[in-house]
């Protein structure tokens, strides 16, 4: 395989970035595995090579999946970030090659790519670049007059490096008559939208947005933003503001430290309008991943809580979704900072989800916040925020959150426990040693609570049905191999459950055009026997991991989560609906539809035996 095509590509925190820099592989989310923290090893020292091969197919394909590599664990330690070398990377994805090949000369290939290095996503999946990032090559290899021939070799495929995992050609500029220049495809009743994919017929892209028309005049005019996310390419962020509002002021949320924190920074050194505010992650294996923005118009004040990094393959050709607030006008002077409440408390749930980060920085935007009525919004806001908490508060974040606002707000209905759960995401952590340990003890609860009157146990009849792409679906993708970098579930936590993978459906999504292009988006959803109707919708940056959604411990009398991750919970009852109708029609975009546009085919179809 051309090492060339293992490249140092535009950020390195895994999601769609697989592809890149050096990496590390921790299963972020295998809380299970960790063990105490160790003394840094040197991470230039490879202990197994990664035999990938080439396999010739019709679609680009870069690499072919080995599923007997079995990378070691990373270790991040709880505040100290010490962490140990992993041997070769289990998928075959460039990231992997890419983090084989440039273990020799890391902190070259880091420098040099535009984009941050860091974590791949745990929550994107069980995978961590983080602190191991920061260590320079040791003196060895630094002057080993013995192998002279070594580094000739090595700076011809580091000239040959493309600029992604794709090839070189692979990234278009979309044409004009791609983006939106009204909102009349627009549905105003749910705000749920899918991001725009390149390469897909164009009515599968009407009423989809793109983040540059998300940052368009068409929804205000900007005064200054808030983005929060994962993972940044911050010169491809500053160029999706349009040109009239690329020196308003803009804060980056993240969670970055130390070396990768060095390099975020010295992105942004060319754009003095760039402010940042780091998420404290005081909890192992904790990761910001929440991914939103704020934005402030001279009209107004508008929220967007989507899925997407802010990285360009993220907005290429991914499913991706996101759900848009109204605008927010202005209150009347003198009103109280509880006024301009909506009937789902999302502004008191915002301020406290932004209080959190006990973060100087957000103060001034939390402030603007209460200035501003949000009565508008019909959707509840679900939030994971690192702790461990108790009482009360243990219902305030993650699956318990879900839990308290679905007992709260929706009804039982008849033969109930033949409504299936269905999970949706792109990332998994570890479960334990079978179903009862998580996910068919308290997320199942979680999961399956309709109304106060639901049973104190999950109902074994109930089906969970968790949606995850094949190795099938990813080699026939748009993007090949590569979206697989975006996908991460390492093999050594997938050989530890297989129990799991009985639960397993693959992607289709024909209904909005979207077979193809591999799911970043997550979603979670209560779906009737007939697969017609949804008792409720929740699209959010979790991943199927406890990192994410939190796990009960102390006998059940505390509550610990891991990460940021942050969603939003669509009641029927907030609509005046007894139930949604799941949307046959997704595209083109209607205004007036009242179904559901659920982002792929329903009944979601079981993997063969094979």
């Amino acid at each position: 395989m051309d090492n060339g095509l293992a490249v140092s590509y535009q950020c390195t925190k895994m999601s769609q970035d697989s592809q890149h820099g050096k990496w590390t592989i921790s299963d972020s989310e295998d809380e299970d595995n960790i063990i105490p923290p160790t003394p840094q090893k040197d991470l230039t020292k490879p202990s197994v090579k990664p035999n990938l091969e080439r396999k010739p197919d019709k679609i680009t394909t870069f690499f072919k999946q080995e599923p007997k590599l079995s990378p070691k664990r990373n270790e991040k330690a709880e505040n100290s970030h010490s962490v140990k070398a992993p041997s070769a990377p289990s998928m075959g994805s460039e990231a992997r090659k890419a983090a084989h090949v440039n273990q020799t000369d890391p902190v070259k290939y880091e420098s040099n790519s535009p984009a941050v290095k860091r974590k791949r996503e745990t929550e994107e999946g069980g995978w961590n670049l983080s602190s191991s990032d920061d260590e320079a090559p040791p003196p060895a290899l630094k002057n080993e007059p013995k192998k002279p021939n070594r580094s000739p070799k090595r700076k011809k495929t580091e000239d040959k490096r493309p600029p992604s995992p794709h090839g070189t050609g692979y990234y278009k500029e979309e044409p004009n008559d791609f983006f939106e220049t009204n909102l009349l495809s627009m549905n105003g009743m749910y705000r749920f939208y899918l991001n725009k994919v390149t390469g897909i017929p164009k009515k599968f892209n009407t009423g989809a947005l793109h983040i540059k028309e998300i940052l368009s005049p068409m929804f205000g005019t900007l005064k200054e933003s808030v983005q929060f996310n994962y993972c940044f390419d911050i010169p491809w962020m500053v160029e999706q503001y349009p040109p009239e509002f690329r020196d308003k002021p803009v804060i980056l949320v993240h969670g970055e430290k130390r070396e990768s924190k060095a390099r975020l920074i010295e992105q942004a050194k060319p754009y003095p309008n760039i402010r940042f505010c780091q998420a404290k992650l005081d909890i192992a294996f904790g990761t910001h991943h929440t991914k939103m923005m704020l934005l402030w118009y001279e009209e107004g004040f508008r929220v967007i809580i989507l899925t997407s990094n802010l990285i360009r393959a993220d907005w290429y050709q991914k499913t991706q979704g996101m759900w848009m607030s109204p605008l927010y006008p202005r209150l009347p002077e003198g009103s109280l900072g509880t006024a301009g409440e909506s009937p789902t408390n999302f502004k008191r749930d915002l301020l406290e989800y932004l209080e959190a980060y006990r973060a100087p920085e957000l103060a001034e935007w939390i402030e603007r916040i209460k200035q501003h009525d949000l009565s508008e919004t019909r959707v509840y806001l679900i939030g994971s925020t690192p702790g461990r908490y108790q009482g009360p508060a243990m219902e305030k974040w993650g699956h318990l959150r879900l839990r308290k606002l679905l007992s709260e707000h929706t009804q039982p209905v008849q033969n109930e426990e033949r409504w299936h759960v269905l999970g949706q995401f792109s990332s998994i952590g570890s479960m334990g040693l079978d179903k009862t340990k998580w996910l068919a003890a308290e997320f199942q609860r979680t999961l399956t609570t309709l109304g106060k009157a639901g049973k104190s146990l999950a109902s074994p009849e109930t089906q969970m049905l968790l949606v995850y792409p094949s190795v099938e679906n990813v080699r026939t993708s748009l993007e090949g191999y590569p979206a697989g970098g975006s996908l991460p579930y390492s093999i050594q936590t997938a050989q530890k459950q297989i129990w799991l993978h009985t639960y397993f459906h693959g992607w289709h999504a024909d209904v909005t055009g979207r077979s193809n292009a591999m799911p970043h988006i997550k979603t979670y959803m209560r779906v009737s026997p007939d697969f017609t109707q949804l008792a409720w919708f929740l699209v959010t940056s979790a991943n199927l991991s406890k990192a994410a959604w939190g796990a009960l411990e102390k006998n059940n009398t505390q509550m610990m989560v891991r990460s940021y991750e942050l969603g939003v919970l669509y009641l029927p009852s907030a609509f005046n609906m007894s139930s949604f109708p799941v949307e046959k029609n997704v595209f083109p975009g209607s205004s007036s539809s009242k179904g559901f546009p659920v982002p792929f085919d329903l009944p979601p179809q079981r993997y063969s035996s094979k």
